[in-house]
C-alpha cells in the first residue's frame, strides 16, 4: 500500500515558456532562458536578498531543461508579488511565439 502524500503544504503552481515556438522551431538566441531569468532576478520573496547577498535567480523564475529544451519555470506566486513583472514573462512568451506548459509536480518520495 502507498504511503499517504502529505497535504500540509500546498502545491505549487508553476507553468513552463519553452524554447520551442507553436511552429515547433527552436527559439534563438540559445541563452535566451538565462537572459530572461536574469532580468526577473530582483524579483525575491521578502527579506531573501541582504548586505552579502550573492546575484541568484529568483525563486519565482529560474531556467531549467526539459527533454533537452531550454526552457524556464515560472511560479505563479510571481503574480501576487509583481503582477507587471508577471505579465511581461507572459507578454515575452506570447511576443516570441513560445509554447506554455502548466507544470505538473510530483510529491517527492517518502523513504
Amino acid at each position: 500500500m502507498a504511503d499517504p502524500v502529505d497535504n500540509s503544504k500546498p502545491l505549487a503552481r508553476e507553468f513552463f515558456i519553452l524554447g520551442i515556438t507553436q511552429d515547433g522551431e527552436q527559439f534563438r538566441p540559445s541563452d535566451w532562458a538565462e537572459r530572461l531569468c536574469g532580468v526577473m532576478s530582483c524579483f525575491r520573496p521578502e527579506g531573501s536578498g541582504g548586505p552579502n547577498a550573492r546575484l541568484a535567480y529568483s525563486p519565482y523564475v529560474r531556467p531549467t531543461l526539459l527533454d533537452g529544451v531550454r526552457s524556464v519555470v515560472v511560479n505563479e506566486e510571481l503574480r501576487t508579488l509583481e503582477p507587471l513583472a508577471y505579465h511581461f514573462v507572459l507578454n515575452f512568451a506570447k511576443d516570441n511565439d513560445l509554447q506554455v506548459l502548466d507544470a505538473c509536480l510530483l510529491p517527492d518520495r517518502q523513504p
